[in-house]
């Protein structure tokens, strides 16, 4: 688990210990030992080789993303954007997980069921967009797609059971979504978010690898 010390990562390892189908479930954040920055591809790669020394990954979930903080703010119109904020956005919602899947997925067994999803979402969808827009978050979130659409074209040749997956969270209630709620969205606290996630996750056949799917099992446009 990648990002386990977020509202929603946290949940999700709480819900896969809960599960008691994992014999081990080993948690990164930048506070674990060892820690992770998405910012240092050696952090990553070491929090790989230490997760598949504990033996055999059969469910990894990258719950890493970057919404805001006091430094940066979704963009309202072109006038916002800024070079360095969008470069910030792409490091951390799209380069990061693909140093992340880099390391990651050539650990995943050659057989049987295993499965890779990292967060992504709907915002990051080119065909639902229709608001305009978070200019920096759409672009990172939909580079993201692309690259798990892409790494699970490789996974397959070496572990044809696998899925390489993104998944579309739904609106979750934590305190980085609470400025932008909007008034009667439809929310969902972050265990029932994550267990939403989890019976998708249980439900695909590795014919859905490469795919992009909501909370609710559904497939969502490129």
């Amino acid at each position: 688990m990648f990002g386990a010390g977020g509202g929603i990562g946290s949940a999700l390892r709480e819900a896969v210990v809960a599960s008691g189908r994992f014999s081990e479930v080993v948690a990164f954040s930048r506070s674990t030992q060892p820690s992770i920055d998405l910012l240092d591809e050696d952090s990553l790669e070491r929090a790989a080789v230490f997760a598949a020394e504990r033996g055999e990954l059969r469910l990894v979930i990258d719950a890493t993303g970057f919404l805001h903080d006091d430094r940066q703010a979704p963009e309202k119109s072109l006038r916002q954007l800024d070079a360095v904020n969008l470069a910030r956005s792409f490091a951390l919602n799209a380069i990061g997980p693909a140093l992340i899947m880099k390391h990651l997925l050539p650990h995943l067994p050659r057989s049987g069921k295993a499965v890779f999803a990292t967060l992504s979402a709907r915002l990051g969808s080119i065909g639902d967009n229709r608001l305009g827009g978070w200019y920096s978050y759409r672009a990172s979130k939909a580079a993201l797609n692309q690259l798990v659409r892409t790494a699970s074209v490789e996974l397959a040749r070496k572990s044809p059971d696998a899925l390489c997956i993104a998944l579309h969270p739904g609106t979750v209630a934590t305190p980085l979504t609470d400025p932008f709620a909007a008034t009667g969205l439809q929310s969902h606290s972050p265990p029932v978010a994550a267990r939403h996630m989890l019976a998708v996750v249980d439900g695909l056949t590795r014919e859905a690898s490469g795919g992009f799917f909501d909370w609710r099992g559904e497939p969502v446009p490129w």
